[in-house]
């Protein structure tokens, strides 16, 4: 899975093709989503087993995850339904070293006889790894956290949902798409429940239970007359939340700049409003004017800056990429160990303070614990334009003379094993009170962008372009109509030091991706990037339409 798609999903148009690379796991009813797991008590005797075992067969450490994850997809097409799939996949993954050296193997038979075998699969690994390795894995300390549980703070659990329910809701929102002029619309519901259990050598049992949600709807207006069609993804972002997500119930609006219609959402998304409003602009984008090419100061909204921030900032500052164990995979990166030690690297300008946070409530990334058992935190990666620290994992701080591990470990099931992914990366809201609105008077030439778009960055994160879903000029203060042909061309240490205005806390969302692929084999995760409404000054801004 590339990590891009999670752009491109968003239109849907061939979703139920694309379903098999992201099931992982056995169609089930829906009825059987709500069938109980394992209990705890259970599942701490048959990590023991692993542990055990491990242990007797020379393992210095080891741990277990016996994972339970849960997903149902709803997908719909103008006034039909094109797929409801529910999947659930059951099985455990044990880890080890043993000769200073990591070992992995994994089962879905999750008996004590099933367990023996592959830890035993896992020893034999790691032993053969070890006759090629020259330098033994070196582990951060971690505190034994004893028998915990964490749990997502929902309100209301989708399995609970009827899928009507949920596909009325859909139908309801295409509905209103096309009373607005819309041609085609596509709309999607994605819904997971993550059951994981994580026990280790080092004396954690932890049980956690994480759920996320993601609405997506896809809005196409036509002009037949000129063969020329405009597509408006929906605004929502993905959550670490419930179905309660859906509701409306405790809907935080925020008001985009006047003169747009636009409405950022907090708390809850109104599906049916966006659908609504993303008509309305789709039709608008048919006849928008197309950019003149040049310099302009761009005001990026949360949902747009998320993207950049995931791309110029998440992905450079993973210590593995820094190191380029990930050359394969997307690239390597610029900000490498020297700039770091050096303790004055500006990645960005003096307001640029931009933080990991696997601990956000509602985020996508928010988790009580890692993969490996690490308690999760925030932490810096650039303060006050400085670049500060990266994201890395176990075995992976000491070769930055650090000896505790960020608790940023991840697998996407029992059946892989964990490694670095990005926690949470946000940029920190202003400190001034300063709303959209007073951003755009103090602008006298520029655009203001909202939603994702098509992009690129180089093998080092470094040199990039980036699109949008929706532009509108600002001129002298005033928005002034939309714009058409849009993306912006710089590199991320140019860019991050023209940042001049970031509005206040009141503004700040989180934008998310819920398929964020990397490694060998690829693995998924979800995360978000929380952000408020920020300007860039002097960007170059090129015609997409005009360009070669």
């Amino acid at each position: 899975m590339k990590r891009r798609n999670f752009i491109q999903y968003a239109g849907l148009g061939a979703g139920a093709l694309m379903m098999p690379s992201l099931l992982m796991g056995n169609n089930i009813s829906a009825e059987a989503l709500l069938t109980p797991g394992l209990d705890v008590a259970a599942k701490k005797v048959l990590a023991d087993v692993a542990l055990n075992t491990a242990r007797s067969m020379g393992a210095t450490y080891a741990d277990a995850r016996i994972g339970r994850y849960l997903n149902q997809y709803v997908f719909t097409r103008e006034d039909k339904v094109q797929n409801v799939v529910n999947t659930e996949s059951f099985g455990v993954g044990i880890r080890v070293i043993a000769n200073g050296t990591w070992g992995f193997a994994s089962t879905n038979d999750v008996s004590e006889d099933g367990i023996k075998k592959a830890t035993g699969q896992a020893i034999a690994i790691a032993k053969a790894n070890s006759k090629i390795q020259k330098v033994p894995v070196e582990l951060a300390p971690v505190k034994s956290h004893g028998e915990v549980s964490w749990k997502t703070p929902i309100k209301k659990d989708f399995k609970d949902v009827p899928v009507k329910e949920k596909v009325d809701l859909l139908l309801t929102a295409n509905a209103a798409a096309m009373e607005n002029g819309a041609n085609f619309v596509n709309s999607a519901l994605f819904m997971v429940n993550e059951q994981k259990y994580f026990a280790s050598t080092d004396g954690s049992y932890i049980d956690q239970d994480v759920h996320r949600i993601w609405p997506t709807i896809g809005v196409t207006a036509i002009d037949r007359s000129v063969g020329k069609f405009k597509t408006r993804q929906g605004l929502s972002a993905p959550m670490g939340l419930g179905y309660e997500y859906m509701d409306g119930l405790d809907s935080e609006k925020i008001a985009g700049p006047a003169g747009t219609g636009l409405i950022g959402y907090r708390n809850s998304y109104d599906i049916i409003e966006d659908a609504t409003l993303a008509a309305q602009q789709a039709k608008q984008m048919l006849t928008a004017k197309s950019v003149d090419a040049g310099k302009y100061d761009l005001v990026l909204d949360p949902n747009h800056l998320g993207l950049t921030i995931h791309e110029s900032v998440g992905h450079p500052l993973e210590l593995d990429r820094v190191l380029g164990y990930e050359a394969n995979y997307a690239g390597t990166s610029f900000a490498t160990l020297d700039k770091w030690k050096s303790g004055d690297f500006k990645y960005g300008s003096d307001i640029v303070n931009l933080v990991a946070d696997k601990t956000f409530p509602g985020s996508l990334g928010a988790v009580g614990y890692d993969d490996e058992g690490v308690k999760t935190k925030k932490w810096d990666l650039v303060r006050n334009g400085v670049l500060k620290n990266y994201q890395a994992i176990r075995d992976q701080v000491h070769m930055i003379g650090q000896n505790e591990s960020h608790g940023c470990c991840y697998s996407q099931s029992w059946n892989d094993v964990q490694f670095q992914r990005m926690p949470n990366v946000s940029l920190e809201p202003g400190k001034d009170k300063y709303s959209v609105d007073d951003m755009i008077k103090d602008v006298e030439k520029g655009i203001y962008i909202a939603g994702r778009g098509s992009y690129s960055i180089d093998q080092q994160r470094y040199n990039f372009q980036f699109g949008g879903t929706v532009f509108y000029e600002i001129r002298n203060g005033k928005i002034v109509g939309m714009l058409d042909d849009v993306a912006y061309q710089s590199n991320t240490q140019e860019f991050w030091n023209s940042c001049t205005k970031i509005c206040d806390e009141s503004d700040y969302r989180i934008f998310g991706s819920f398929f964020d692929g990397k490694g060998q084999p690829s693995q998924v995760s979800a995360v978000s990037h929380g952000s408020s409404t920020t300007r860039f000054n002097d960007v170059n801004v090129i015609n997409t339409g005009r360009s070669i």
